[in-house]
């Protein structure tokens, strides 16, 4: 069982403008007290083919973190997109909200994106290069994907604690109602 459990995620300002900031809306429980923060980290998958257009949108260090219910807004930068293939800025990709603590990831929430025109004649007739003031992002939030890791929570423990996590393959995944769920894309699956 996990000493941290996601209660909710909200994705506020969705769909929006490609260049508008990220917010989510956060809620956990925390079932036993942590002596180190808990690391929540935001990844823009740029390309599904390659991980080096990936972006690290945001990283944040939450704690203390005792025993309760807790609930904060992560904000984050719009990916830039000069570092983004023009090619892959209009069409799907995934957007990961991952968790970790003492280094060990423990749960990942994916999310498909949809970016295409805002303006129907754009959308139809594509110009030559994209016209990034007139993309609009649609964050898929109603069927998010969640994988979670078993780790131990407690090293000091020595051995009483959660198991390390096993490979990617015995990951639980949902899709974030606690029903199993079909896999990701390649990438999302892999988290990177």
């Amino acid at each position: 069982m996990s000493a941290v459990s996601i209660t909710n995620v909200a994705v506020l300002d969705n769909p929006a403008s490609f260049l508008t900031p990220f917010q989510f809306e956060i809620s956990y429980e925390c079932l036993t007290p942590l002596k180190e923060d808990l690391e929540w980290k935001l990844i823009y998958v740029g390309s599904a083919e390659d991980e080096t257009y990936d972006q690290l949108l945001e990283s944040v260090l939450v704690g203390p973190v005792n025993v309760g219910n807790y609930r904060f807004v992560l904000q984050a930068d719009p990916p830039d997109p000069s570092k983004i293939r023009e090619e892959d800025i209009i069409g799907v990709t995934v957007l990961l909200l991952t968790c970790s603590y003492l280094g060990q990831e423990f749960i990942r929430v994916g999310y498909y994106v949809n970016n295409d025109y805002d303006d129907e004649q754009l959308r139809e007739e594509p110009p030559t290069k994209v016209i990034i003031d007139k993309v609009q992002r649609n964050i898929l939030s109603d069927k998010p994907r969640v994988t979670k890791f078993p780790i131990n929570f407690h090293p000091e423990n020595g051995e009483s604690g959660e198991q390390q996590p096993p490979p990617p393959d015995h990951a639980a995944e949902t899709d974030g109602n606690g029903v199993p769920a079909a896999s990701l894309e390649h990438r999302a699956e892999q988290g990177t």
